[in-house]
């Protein structure tokens, strides 16, 4: 079957699928969740943040589980093969929930858009989406897509959304560097591009802008709501369409933000900034979730 795909994904779809380097640790107490939405992964690059996912995987556990899109970054692929032995666990433990039960449902992005034309099939116990519907505990419908189809520079000029790429994973490998030395020092990881992201006006209100057009599909579509990736902020906001509240809800990334939004089992949802909380673990201090009866921020919108 490999022999059938397009030359341009050959080292995606080759790509070694070995034993982990580190198995799944025995006795670690997994938080367990109704559903897990996790996207912007870009495994293939040196700027994912494998050692937070791999933690953040063998701590949780859900019914149905959503990978959001950018998961593996074909587009870094193509121009430089890289794919360390923790990428590889990343894939291992994905692909044993799925043999364990969980539903996982892979919406590819557009720096994985090379398995879209695989839509509808299922690889591995992994069902291949181009969109999806979910409905919670408590009965709202949630569209679920990457969102890079609401992204105007993807749109109109593909061409600056590569450059954009480049200058992106350049400020990565910057952001690699910065976290070694502050882990050296004994302090937690900061993300240097979110930091930069946020002082930036022109981000702030491309930001904003997505969101409001996001928000406004779901709203047409007749839809509670909507989650997302692709522009790795996580965020919860709510929107009016027509005189309805349609929540929008993007579950960050795992380069920058180390984020994951998750459905409790009464339907209440909750982003988990795991970064947090590894620092407060680290500290000693007992883990922070939706369960201690903090309700998640949100910013109200017209």
């Amino acid at each position: 079957m490999l022999s059938d795909l397009p030359r341009d994904i050959d080292k995606v779809a080759n790509l070694p699928l070995r034993p982990p380097a580190r198995p799944e640790p025995e006795g670690v107490g997994r938080r367990r969740y109704r559903t897990i939405w996790i996207s912007d992964v870009h495994l293939g690059t040196r700027g994912c943040n494998a050692e937070m996912l791999i933690d953040f995987l063998d701590r949780t556990d859900s019914e149905t589980m959503y990978l959001v899109g950018d998961i593996i970054d074909g587009w870094r692929l193509k121009k430089k093969f890289y794919w360390p032995a923790e990428h590889n666990d990343i894939v291992w433990r994905v692909l044993k929930r799925a043999k364990r039960g969980t539903r996982i449902i892979y919406i590819p992005g557009n720096h994985d858009e090379m398995f879209r034309q695989f839509t509808g099939l299922n690889f591995g116990g992994i069902e291949i989406r181009r969109a999806a519907f979910h409905d919670t505990a408590d009965g709202r419908r949630l569209m679920v897509l990457h969102g890079d189809e609401f992204d105007a520079v993807m749109l109109s000029q593909r061409w600056l959304a590569f450059v954009g790429d480049w200058a992106y994973h350049a400020v990565m490998r910057l952001n690699v560097v910065v976290n070694t030395v502050r882990k050296a020092l004994g302090k937690p990881y900061w993300s240097l591009s979110k930091a930069a992201k946020h002082k930036v006006k022109n981000a702030v209100e491309f930001i904003g802008q997505y969101e409001e057009v996001v928000a406004r599909a779901a709203g047409e579509r007749g839809v509670d709501g909507v989650v997302c990736g692709h522009i790795h902020t996580a965020e919860f906001r709510h929107f009016k369409h027509e005189g309805r509240s349609v929540e929008y809800w993007n579950d960050g990334d795992w380069v920058e933000g180390c984020n994951a939004l998750v459905e409790h089992f009464d339907g209440r949802m909750e982003i988990l900034h795991w970064a947090d909380i590894v620092a407060d673990r680290e500290r000693g201090v007992a883990e922070k979730f939706a369960a201690d009866g903090e309700a998640p921020r949100e910013r109200e919108a017209a």
